[in-house]
């Protein structure tokens, strides 16, 4: 993900801003009997990738990327419409508890940009279900200059949107967040549906970290720098999470990207640990050795 990079990260202030007020209320409004879930992946399981992950001799990469990480942002889905044989195939190689996490098809959302797609969300949705159980979630990521003016189109989509496919929008034009009558608008459109407002934190789009959660579940898009900030943003994110999860929030989707996917496993290895170690989660890191040793993981 080359979006919101930057030429020099040391210049850039990456501390968490504080929540939105109404997160507290989101959070508050939530089930208390529900258990807190965790997913935490990669954008995707390609040797090619992740160079240095995979032990020699690893014969099939998401059979072993699903025994060590419980989930994946699935982007392949933004670019093909998988057929049901396809989908199983993929089932067939992972544990019962992972879970997969398909983008909504460009075709849908940067090419019609929403308008008249009710035949396209149809065979999305199709094609979604047939993750059954270890279906996470969908997400769409919306074009940069997809803006307030466009607000009918979003409207229409997400009501068109299957109430029973859980759904997170990804909205990057500043606008709908730096405008309050615009955001405000907005806000009441995902908790009605109950969709989730993702949360991007990438450098140079701070303005995206808008802290404003609109259903208990919190779907975090981590995009690193490949600078050493890279490993305290995680620590403070765990911080940030824990806290949420002590207010209500019942699922956390986490996803790190980074501009060049060196780390990616050692990333997500020292988010899980600082996670276990604020939020009380068990989650196992993947087995991957950190040439960092004093990150104590």
């Amino acid at each position: 993900m080359k979006f919101g990079s930057v030429k020099d990260p040391s210049s850039i202030d990456f501390s968490l801003p504080q929540d939105h007020p109404d997160t507290a209320v989101v959070l508050q409004n939530g089930s208390s009997t529900q258990p807190f879930s965790v997913s935490v992946g990669c954008t995707n399981w390609g040797r090619q990738q992740l160079q240095g992950f995979y032990p020699r001799g690893t014969k099939d990469e998401l059979t072993y990327y699903s025994r060590q990480f419980n989930s994946i942002e699935l982007n392949a889905t933004y670019y093909n419409q998988f057929s049901v044989e396809q989908i199983q195939k993929w089932l067939a190689k992972t544990p019962d508890d992972f879970k997969f996490y398909p983008k909504v098809h460009r075709y849908i959302t940067h090419i019609k940009r929403l308008q008249h797609v009710e035949a396209s969300v149809n065979d999305f949705a199709q094609m979604a279900y047939s993750f059954e159980q270890k279906l996470g979630g969908c997400f769409a990521q919306l074009h940069n200059d997809f803006s307030p003016k466009d607000f009918p189109r979003l409207q229409r989509f997400i009501e068109y949107w299957p109430d029973d496919l859980p759904l997170a929008i990804e909205l990057r034009h500043t606008d709908w967040f730096n405008d309050e009558v615009m955001a405000t608008q907005l806000y009441r459109l995902l908790e009605q549906h109950q969709v989730s407002n993702i949360i991007t934190d990438t450098a140079g789009r701070r303005d995206l970290l808008h802290m404003r959660l609109t259903t208990p579940s919190a779907l975090i898009r981590y995009v690193g720098t490949n600078h050493e900030s890279d490993y305290t943003r995680l620590e403070a994110w765990a911080q940030r999470i824990a806290d949420w999860k002590q207010q209500g929030l019942q699922q956390l989707q986490f996803f790190v990207h980074q501009f060049e996917e060196k780390e990616i496993p050692q990333l997500i290895a020292h988010f899980i640990h600082h996670l276990n170690q604020h939020a009380g989660t068990t989650l196992s890191k993947p087995a991957y050795e950190s040439p960092q040793p004093s990150l104590g993981l």
